[in-house]
């Protein structure tokens, strides 16, 4: 026994790495600096559907191109032993023709008269007579020099660590969210007005910033190099197609009703409502307790005949405890006690609780088909307020089912019901987007072996037509353009003689006709689109191709 365990420490030690392993590891990022060129194009896109960037040609040097992408003509942006003639003439000092201290541009309507920040001073250059002048108005300093998309989506890829330095340039307070879900962003940070706040993220996360009433003002694709995203108010978002009436209806403010008549609260763990008009107050329920509470989210039907509160009943809680040996604070060791859920304890579960307000009263709601959740999620009253749904996932995630009930009858139904005899990856291949102004509802599953998308009829339940198919899945949805009826996503797989993991980007009717794959080269591909959607950029790569940038028509 001493030996086997004698031989295993040996292997461990050995898996760990020496201290010159890690010092390797440590230095890769500046023995490999430098050492490839012209590998990226960040677009500056102007009004007229060109852009501009700055490519690095050596280790100090660059070049500024123009790219027409109506015609896919591609040339440099001015004649730059000629500007740096001028510019030097101008400054006194010796400027080389490829290292030009110039960081951004701007082109008059013409394409004539160049405007940039050089020696301190902001310069106008005339292309044609290559006559420069100091100009009277200043180019902004920091520009945005990461990605700017037109409307949100998750990232198309992880990329090398880095860090992004938001700046707030309006005169209030704006918030940062990580696209991670579409629909669901998580919340990183608050940037006063006048502030910057630098974030750690990696190349091709896509990030989110609206202000205080969740208005956005910006969206933004990391790269792998360090940058400036600057939000000033100008940007506006591209076809990201209409956004349907009563989409993702949340709680309301304060729990007062849509007309304002009335005001829903919890009161010692129970539902009070209370008439604004006359402030007469009416108990409509009795039963919660600490370990059965009403909780504080109210759920107005859109008329404001019809409430929702989600009572929930404690879990177990069961404490774990770890003992920290060596705290700095003390010579004892510390003891850590913590709230930790072990396989078969009971979980804290919500119900949702459904009342009329012109009865006072709560109306019954069978949870039959929700009778053991592991969560309870997207609570959504319909724009005609006659059903309030819900997505239910079952405790073993087993089943998911998008849960109807019938606001005149409390009556529940299944509008989708997805059941799996293993398991239904619910953290990766969820999808569901209701679509009040038609009654529909895409949704997202493996039902026949490959993950795909669905419509549905939401009054029914019924599977109106499968929107893709084929032996290929589709790796997330990027959009929904309700108003043409379309859906881009991305696949895995749709090109079969590519690696299946290859990412590529395509574009599909909600009735599973015209299927356009936006994307070719054999590798992986993240796109960004032109403001005006008409074109993207599409980058792709491989662990044995480096990135390769193709203009592309949508």
């Amino acid at each position: 026994m001493l030996l086997i365990f004698g031989c295993l420490q040996t292997d461990i030690a050995k898996g760990q790495g020496t201290a010159a392993d890690y010092q390797r590891a440590d230095d890769l990022g500046r023995r490999v600096q430098d050492k490839v060129f012209r590998s990226e194009v960040k677009a500056n896109w102007l009004k007229d559907g060109r852009f501009w960037y700055r490519v690095k040609t050596g280790p100090s040097e660059s070049r500024f191109i123009l790219v027409d992408t109506e015609n896919g003509n591609r040339e440099e942006a001015f004649d730059h032993k000629q500007l740096a003639d001028s510019l030097s003439n101008a400054t006194g000092k010796q400027v080389n023709a490829d290292q030009l201290p110039i960081r951004t541009l701007r082109f008059s309507k013409d394409g004539k008269l160049i405007k940039f920040s050089s020696a301190g001073k902001t310069w106008e250059y005339d292309s044609k007579t290559h006559d420069i002048r100091e100009a009277k108005t200043t180019v902004p300093a920091n520009e945005t020099t990461i990605t700017v998309l037109p409307f949100p989506r998750v990232g198309t890829r992880q990329g090398a660590e880095t860090h992004v330095t938001f700046i707030n340039r309006t005169e209030n307070k704006i918030k940062l969210y990580w696209i991670n879900d579409v629909q669901n962003p998580t919340f990183y940070a608050d940037i006063g007005p006048g502030k910057r706040h630098e974030q750690r993220t990696f190349g091709g996360h896509s990030w989110l910033v609206v202000s205080e009433n969740k208005k956005p003002l910006g969206v933004f694709e990391a790269t792998d190099a360090k940058g400036v995203a600057v939000i000033d108010g100008t940007w506006r978002p591209g076809r990201t197609g209409r956004r349907p009436r009563g989409e993702g209806n949340r709680q309301t403010r304060n729990g007062v009703s849509p007309d304002e008549r009335w005001q829903a609260t919890i009161t010692e763990r129970n539902v009070i409502l209370r008439d604004r008009k006359s402030g007469k107050e009416f108990q409509l329920t009795s039963d919660g307790r600490e370990e059965d509470a009403y909780l504080g989210r109210i759920y107005w039907s859109p008329d404001s005949k019809k409430f929702v509160v989600y009572q929930q009943r404690q879990g177990q809680n069961r404490e774990i405890h770890v003992v920290e040996s060596s705290p700095k604070n003390q010579l004892q060791p510390k003891l850590h006690s913590y709230t930790y859920e072990k396989p078969g304890d009971r979980i804290a579960q919500s119900r949702p609780r459904l009342f009329d307000v012109e009865k006072k009263e709560q109306i019954a709601v069978s949870d039959e088909l929700f009778s053991n959740p592991w969560r309870i999620s997207e609570s959504h009253w319909s724009a005609d307020s006659s059903q309030f749904s819900f997505l239910y996932n079952q405790r073993g995630h087993q089943v998911l089912r998008v849960v109807a009930i019938d606001a005149a009858t409390g009556k529940a139904n299944a509008i989708v019901d997805e059941v799996a005899d293993t398991f239904i990856c619910y953290s990766s291949k969820t999808f569901y987007r209701r679509l009040d102004e038609t009654n529909e509802i895409v949704w997202m599953s493996e039902r026949d072996g490959w993950n795909h998308l669905y419509l549905y009829d939401s009054k029914t339940g019924q599977v109106k037509n499968q929107i893709t198919k084929g032996e290929w899945v589709v790796r997330g949805v990027d959009r929904v353009d309700v108003e043409n009826r379309q859906i881009w996503f991305r696949a895995g797989g749709i090109h079969p003689d590519q690696d299946p993991y290859h990412v590529h980007f395509c574009r599909v009717n909600f009735d599973g006709t015209e299927l356009v794959v936006l994307t070719n080269g054999d590798g992986t591909h993240g796109i960004e689109f032109s403001p005006d959607g008409k074109y993207f950029i599409d980058r792709y790569s491989r662990v044995d191709l480096i990135e390769s940038v193709v203009r592309e028509r949508v």
